[in-house]
């Protein structure tokens, strides 16, 4: 008796037709048998094909590894993957990747979907083991050439950035194929489980898409609403992204807490300047490092990467600690590290005290009061509080918090405890909060939007322009700033414009600052690249420093920076004299990032300091702005759906003014606008910019008095209704939020322009 092989087809000796036992035993334990006589042979063929016995779903899967690839078709399928990986390595500057980012994407899908047929033909199909292997070297070869001729992580050399999205992709689908396969080849009747399972995850999705569609437009008091005349979210906005658990996207980085030091340092500086340390070293094993006072440096010394950050660590001096003679520091230093052992921290203070920090004289020739200031080209039209009756006339104070790179939905999205924080802020009779729905970017990252907010013009048309904290100070506020990120915003983004890199534009503009703490090389890389994927101020691993996160040194510094503003903010009022009010402005780089994940650890400390504000009683003569600069422009969201797009251009901001101010801006409103509407109510339904958030800040710095065309440009005035993007100031590169060309009234709501 013979049998045919299934793969060759030759006819080969099985067993004789006499020997009914053997072949009754083999039938049993085999595949069924079906037979045939040929030239007086019994033949019995394996039925691989019937589903009526027990090996039936390891057969189906023997049917697929007889499928043996031409070795012409993987070497194809690897140019393709190689091509098009090369081809999404095109760089440039910012905006030529915005320009061609859909082209970088769909090339890296078809170089995902080449290797994945791939590696599905190399455990699914039969073949020789040593094709198996040279495939797999040919593959990693590829790999590490790719990875040779471009692993940067910059615009200009994105290589590493490819390779994260890649893996992004390729190995969760990868992975669901072989499961599928696995459960394919095990379970009986796996297609029609399967489709059930499809069938009800789709519609599962499907109803959570139709719900976060409508979380999207959600705010904290209120909601998007889509009032007739004004601009739409362009496209189709369906946020898959939402679909994705917390920690989905980067939970192979690693946890997202800070290990704790060794050792429990305990650290202070009292009111005289002395340093007292309590660890577990010994003195020997104790020292300070004094950080250097970046406030008065040059624009020279403060170039980001290249010059900035060397500096500070060449001009740190370390000392050594003895707990038996006093450690007294210099009245300038606002920051020490303490060094036991192998654990460190930071101890700051706010140094000078505010008691004897004179009230600064702007220089003439840049005195942003002046009215023959270069950038005013007629003197303005003011308009005095003073005037109005029963008016707060004492200056408020402010305090902006800039989060990188957060759109409106990403804070709701990761930072759920501060959002709900948020909504308590807002007390009628004490101070009111609101927000702004179609808040939209003027640019592609942080360059064109700070610019606008902090200097009202996108490419400044006079030489030495000074940030909106310079007029602050020049009309006698107390200006302090906290960089997190090693970096000075002046230098980086408008130093250009200045006719000498000497200027200290710290000096001239703030009062206080801390940058160095942020320098140190545990946290910003000394070599290589300080804005990796993994160490640095744009990782997408938690960013600790010394056992804690970032921002809470930053915090720590803010809070100071409050306790000692309002101890002296007090003592004035107390003896009727004109209390100095401040401006301090902090940014914090969390939500720069292209997992979206690490915006997360914020949340906590973030809250906590929103809570503080509430509760101290501050909110009633502080404006508090928490606002982006733009959304997230990186990650898989950004660079394959619109609504990564669209959240790109919308980032988040919400302000809480004083009541007194709130009631100020209705009837002036009521007054002298253009219509009679709540302003804020109105502005949170508009569409606003940058643009609006300087003027405003120009209307805070003036108070009582200000100059009326900032005031109708602010947010504290009604915004034209229906405003294009063109209207805005917003290119039409940029440009996210349009008005319909037909509008139809079923698919609009009314306004409601009512006062919270």
């Amino acid at each position: 008796m013979s049998y045919l092989h299934p793969s060759s087809g030759d006819l080969l000796p099985l067993y004789s037709s006499s020997n009914s036992e053997s072949a009754s035993s083999l039938a049993e334990q085999s595949a069924p048998l079906t037979t045939s006589t040929q030239d007086g042979l019994d033949i019995f063929y394996y039925d691989v094909s019937s589903k009526h016995h027990t090996h039936g779903s390891r057969n189906k899967c023997v049917n697929l590894l007889l499928r043996v690839p031409k070795p012409a078709f993987i070497a194809g399928l690897l140019a393709i993957f190689a091509t098009s990986y090369l081809l999404s390595l095109q760089a440039g500057d910012l905006l030529f990747i915005n320009d061609h980012l859909g082209i970088i994407g769909a090339e890296i899908i078809v170089s995902v979907i080449a290797l994945t047929i791939v590696t599905v033909m190399l455990y699914a199909s039969r073949m020789r083991s040593n094709t198996r292997r040279g495939t797999l070297l040919i593959v990693a070869c590829i790999f590490a050439a790719l990875y040779c001729y471009d692993h940067g992580e910059r615009f200009e050399h994105h290589g590493f950035y490819n390779l994260l999205v890649f893996l992004a992709i390729f190995i969760p689908l990868n992975l669901a194929i072989a499961l599928f396969y696995v459960l394919w080849c095990k379970i009986d009747n796996f297609l029609a489980y399967f489709a059930a399972f499809l069938a009800v995850g789709g519609i599962s999705a499907c109803v959570s898409l139709v719900h976060y569609r409508r979380v999207f437009d959600q705010g904290t008091l209120g909601a998007l609403q889509y009032n007739l005349g004004e601009c739409k979210w362009a496209g189709r906005n369906i946020p898959f992204v939402d679909l994705l658990p917390a920690g989905t996207q980067n939970f192979w980085a690693g946890s997202m807490y800070c290990r704790p030091e060794s050792q429990q340092i305990k650290a202070s500086v009292d009111g005289n300047g002395v340093l007292r340390v309590a660890c577990e070293s010994d003195d020997r094993d104790v020292f300070v490092d004094v950080l250097p006072e970046t406030r008065e440096w040059p624009l020279k010394d403060k170039d980001m990467w290249h010059t900035f950050n060397h500096l500070v660590l060449k001009r740190v001096a370390r000392l050594p600690y003895s707990s038996s003679r006093p450690f007294v520091l210099n009245e300038t230093t606002q920051a020490v590290v303490v060094r036991c052992g192998s654990s460190s921290t930071i101890v700051t203070r706010v140094s000078p005290p505010l008691a004897k920090l004179p009230v600064y004289v702007p220089p003439s020739d840049s005195d942003t009061r002046a009215s023959n200031n270069s950038t005013l080209a007629r003197k303005p039209a003011r308009f005095s509080a003073s005037r109005a009756p029963q008016m707060q006339l004492q200056r408020p104070n402010v305090i902006y918090l800039m989060l990188d790179a957060v759109s409106h939905r990403q804070f709701y999205r990761r930072l759920p405890k501060s959002a709900q924080v948020l909504k308590t802020i807002h007390r009628p009779g004490s101070h009111r909060l609101f927000e702004l729905y179609r808040y939209h970017s003027v640019g592609f990252s942080t360059d064109n939007n700070t610019k606008a907010a902090y200097t009202g013009e996108i490419f400044p048309t006079n030489p030495n322009p000074l940030p909106i904290w310079a007029y602050y100070r020049d009309r006698g506020y107390v200006t302090a700033r906290i960089e997190t990120g090693c970096e000075d915003w002046v230098k980086e983004y408008i130093g250009r414009k200045f006719d000498s890199l000497d200027h200290s534009v710290g000096n001239r503009s703030l009062d206080y600052e801390l940058s160095s703490p942020f320098c140190m090389p545990e946290y910003y890389p000394t070599v290589g690249n300080a804005f990796g994927n993994f160490k640095g101020p744009y990782s997408i691993i938690a960013r600790c420093l010394y056992g804690r996160y970032v921002h809470d040194w930053a915090f720590d510094y803010l809070y100071q920076l409050r306790s000692e503003f309002r101890e002296n903010r007090a003592k004035q009022l107390a003896h009727q004299k004109d209390a100095r009010p401040y401006m301090v402005t902090t940014t914090f780089l969390e939500g720069h990032e292209g997992t979206g994940e690490v915006l997360g650890t914020l949340d906590g400390s973030l809250a906590a300091f929103l809570e503080s504000m509430r509760d101290s009683g501050e909110l009633n003569d502080t404006v508090l702005i928490v606002a982006a600069d733009h959304g997230l422009h990186m990650g898989l969201n950004f660079a394959f759906l619109q609504n990564g797009r669209i959240e790109h251009q919308n980032p988040f901001f919400a302000m809480s003014v004083p009541e007194w101010l709130h009631e100020f801006s209705e009837e002036y409103q009521a007054a002298n606008g253009s219509e009679s509407v709540s302003p804020f109510a109105a502005n949170e339904q508009r569409l606003m910019t940058p643009f609006e958030t300087h003027h405003t800040f120009r209307v805070l710095a003036d108070w009582p008095e200000f100059e009326t065309d900032s005031w109708r440009r602010s947010l504290f005035a009604a915004q034209k209704a229906g405003r294009t993007c063109e209207e805005a100031g917003i290119g039409a590169n940029f440009c996210m939020c349009k008005i319909p060309d037909k509008w139809k009234q079923k698919h609009s709501r009314p306004a409601k322009l009512t006062t919270k």
